[in-house]
């Protein structure tokens, strides 16, 4: 991920209901949820959703997958890794070790 691209999903993020959706989806995990599902969970317009699902997609930290006749939509895990990895460049001056505590932090356990 470069700058712009980080840019871009930060300024996504700025906003409360699509930082509240994102988290959303990082819990709903492989399942994900179908944008009237997000909106009723969030207490938001489904007009007013569809527009902060469209904001996040163009971002790359969400993505959508049509399932029979409605369309789901999942946190974008590889999205959210490029930046996080961009964030984390040069993390620690390269001394990986002092950077550990952190990625256990944010890392899933097994």
């Amino acid at each position: 991920m470069d700058k712009t691209h980080a840019l871009t999903a930060f300024g996504a993020l700025s906003q409360p209901t699509r930082l509240d959706v994102l988290r959303l989806l990082i819990r709903a995990g492989d399942t994900g949820m179908a944008a009237g599902e997000i909106a009723t969970a969030l207490g938001a317009r489904q007009n007013t959703m569809s527009a902060n699902l469209g904001v996040l997609m163009q971002a790359g930290l969400i993505r959508n997958a049509r399932q029979g006749r409605s369309i789901r939509y999942f946190a974008d895990l590889e999205g959210l890794r490029g930046l996080l990895a961009f964030l984390m460049e040069d993390c620690c001056g390269g001394n990986p070790a002092a950077c550990q505590p952190l990625l256990d932090t944010i890392t899933c356990p097994s």
